[in-house]
Order: structure tokens, then C-alpha cells, then sequence
């Protein structure tokens, strides 16, 4: 299931983290991936270690946690802190797969990618190129959304960022492992627990609702891995 999860970040937090990281030096991207994918990548990134980084990276997992719909779609067990990345002037990163177990760096944390998440820190309209797409048995989809927005796709899906030929696409990223680590066992699970918060939204904590949560939480006891 690929989602777009709207407003994670309101217009001043966006400015917020902006200001924190367009200050802080950029360095190549291609020292972050292996051989492999430094032949795809063009881009800038930056260092997790700076100040910078961990305070808007702090932000941005503050805010994904408290966000209703994210939770309901990742059901996320571990979290890796966001990166952030730049790119300008022709950048782009080829057609590539993520890692299926990614660590931070300097940490023993590690996770099973589950699912990969782009956050988008600048406007469509700030730069040209640049989409995000996700290839899937559908086909591509590209995507682009306005800042503080995100996108939140199966880790196994191959995806690239096509060349920004005019101004700057900076975006955060980052892994999740899910609770439920098959895709259309989540997505069962948001499509119910949707359809539950609907039918309450209208009519109440009804019967109805009571016995859908139930089956809800069976499931959960079922798929989850905790």
C-alpha cells in the first residue's frame, strides 16, 4: 500500500526544521550507500551527527507518532531517525531497492524495513523534476506532495528520484518496522480501522462499532509481532 499522510508538519514546523538544516553543511550522498547504489546516486545529505539533524530529525518523530493516520497505516514497532537529503542541479538517484535491514549509524539498532517513508520539506513548486516513483505490479507512480506531507510505501518496492532540473527538493526519509510485517495484512488492518473511526465519527459508539473493534484486535493478535 503506498499512502499519502497530509500535514504531518504544520507551515512553521516545516520552517522550523528548514532553518535548522539549510545552515548546516551538505556532504556527497554516495558516502551513505554501498557501491551498488553510489552508481545511482546523486545527491547531498546530511550528516546525522550534526546538531542540526538530530534536533529536526526529534521533530519529525515526534509528530509521526502522535499522527492518527500514519500509526494506523505503519502500526510501527521501531522508527529509524529521519536523514535528510538535497537535490539540485541534476540530482537524482536511480531505480534501487532499499536495504531490508538498515541500522543508524554509530548505533546497534537495527530494523527490518517494512516500510519506507519520504517527508517532503520544500513546495512542488519549488523545483522542477524531482518526483518520487514507486514502481508496484500497477505500474509507476510519481509523487511529489507539498511540505510537511509524506508518503509512506512497501520497502520492497523498486523506486527512484527523477533529476531536479530547476531549484531544490529537500526532503526527509526514513524506515519503519511495522507490528505486521505483510503488506496486505496492513493494509486489511488500516482499511478496517478507517472504516471503524468513520462509522463512529457518524454514529456513535454503537454496537456495530464495539463488534468491529473486537475483530479488529483479534487480527492484531493474530499478524502482530511485537
Amino acid at each position: 500500500m503506498m499512502l499519502h499522510v497530509p500535514e504531518v508538519l504544520s507551515p512553521d514546523e516545516v520552517r522550523e526544521i528548514r532553518a535548522q538544516i539549510d545552515a548546516a553543511p551538505w556532504s556527497d550522498g554516495r558516502a551513505t550507500v554501498g557501491s551498488q547504489g553510489a552508481l545511482r546516486k546523486r545527491n547531498l545529505q546530511l550528516d546525522a551527527a550534526l546538531p542540526a539533524a538530530q534536533a529536526a530529525s526529534r521533530l519529525i518523530l515526534e509528530r509521526v507518532q502522535l499522527h492518527p493516520q500514519f500509526f494506523s497505516a505503519a502500526l510501527p514497532l521501531r522508527i529509524l531517525p529521519p536523514l535528510f537529503n538535497r537535490y539540485a542541479d541534476g540530482g537524482e538517484y536511480g531505480m534501487h531497492v532499499d536495504g531490508s535491514v538498515m541500522s543508524q549509524r554509530g548505533s546497534p539498532q537495527r530494523l527490518r524495513s517494512d516500510l519506507s517513508v519520504t517527508l517532503f520539506l520544500c513546495e512542488p513548486e519549488d523545483y522542477e523534476g524531482g518526483e518520487l516513483t514507486v514502481s508496484d505490479t500497477y505500474g509507476e507512480h510519481a509523487v511529489k506532495l507539498p511540505a510537511g506531507d509524506l508518503i509512506l510505501y512497501p520497502s520492497s518496492s523498486l523506486h527512484r528520484v527523477t533529476p531536479v532540473t530547476r531549484g531544490t527538493r529537500t526532503c526527509a526519509f526514513f524506515w519503519v518496522q511495522s507490528m505486521v510485517r505483510d503488506d496486505a495484512r496492513r493494509t486489511a488492518l488500516y482499511e478496517l480501522d478507517q472504516t471503524i473511526q468513520s462509522l463512529r465519527a457518524s454514529l456513535g459508539e454503537t454496537k456495530e462499532c464495539v463488534a468491529l473493534t473486537s475483530h479488529y484486535h483479534n487480527l492484531m493478535r493474530m499478524w502482530a509481532e511485537v
